[in-house]
């Protein structure tokens, strides 16, 4: 159980390392953006190799489609919600609407809460964490946490505030894991693959609708090749994890 709750720590920690670097280094937008390209790379491999393909093996095509969709629509429709409240550009540096903090930390919770879950999730299953998970979700978490820094301080935020929306980020991703852990002990194949399959369909629409253009934005045509480099990492380190 307190597996769970360390490896969601660990993933979640990242974001306040980008937080940190982004107030007090200057870091360019080039570099956040080959971070942010190698990130998605690495999270479509690991929703496809250890959420997809491990659902569809062990619950079937119909719960885990079903489960898919869900994600995807669930957070589209979330996703539409704070975008219209200033967390459209939640990962990008220089564009955050004014007075979009808020917004921004609750889209930044709505990303991070199903990775989490199936950190803790995967302990069930494996007796073992995927380690291919958390170095996916830590990866991508950096530049989240350097680029949606940037757009908080745009906002008018003060360090102290901003440390501390990230804080309970950290916090949230320590107890979603935990969750996945404690709620899904006992659950039926079924139900854990549509639940590992929600949150692939979540993570493949957040990285579509706000990473990919992030990352293309700040790093050009560069992107594809690093992302590219980042899936085939991801495949490396699901043969031998």
């Amino acid at each position: 159980m307190w597996h769970a709750a360390m490896w969601g720590g660990i993933s979640g920690s990242a974001v306040l390392l980008g937080a940190l670097a982004s107030m007090f280094f200057s870091i360019r937008k080039q570099i956040i953006g080959y971070i942010m390209a190698f990130g998605t790379g690495v999270l479509i491999g690991a929703a496809a190799y250890e959420l997809l393909g491990d659902a569809v093996a062990e619950g079937g095509i119909v719960s885990t489609g079903a489960g898919f969709i869900a994600g995807a629509v669930v957070f589209t429709i979330f996703d539409y919600a704070v975008s219209k409240r200033g967390a459209s550009q939640r990962k990008r540096s220089g564009q955050a609407a004014a007075g979009g903090g808020i917004a921004i930390f609750i889209g930044t919770i709505m990303d991070a809460v199903p990775e989490s879950i199936m950190i803790g999730a995967s302990l069930l299953e494996e007796q073992s964490v995927s380690f291919l998970l958390v170095i996916a979700i830590f990866i991508s978490n950096i530049p989240e946490g350097l680029s949606s820094t940037a757009g908080m301080k745009n906002s008018g935020y003060s360090r102290t505030k901003i440390m501390l929306l990230w804080a309970a980020v950290f916090v949230i991703s320590i107890l979603a894991s935990w969750s996945g852990y404690f709620f899904l002990d006992g659950a039926s194949e079924e139900v854990m693959s549509a639940i590992a399959a929600f949150a692939g369909g979540g993570i493949i629409a957040m990285i579509a609708s706000t990473m990919m253009p992030e990352a293309y934005e700040d790093s050009g045509p560069m992107t594809g090749l690093i992302a590219a480099l980042g899936l085939l990492t991801s495949l490396v380190l699901n043969q031998f994890s």
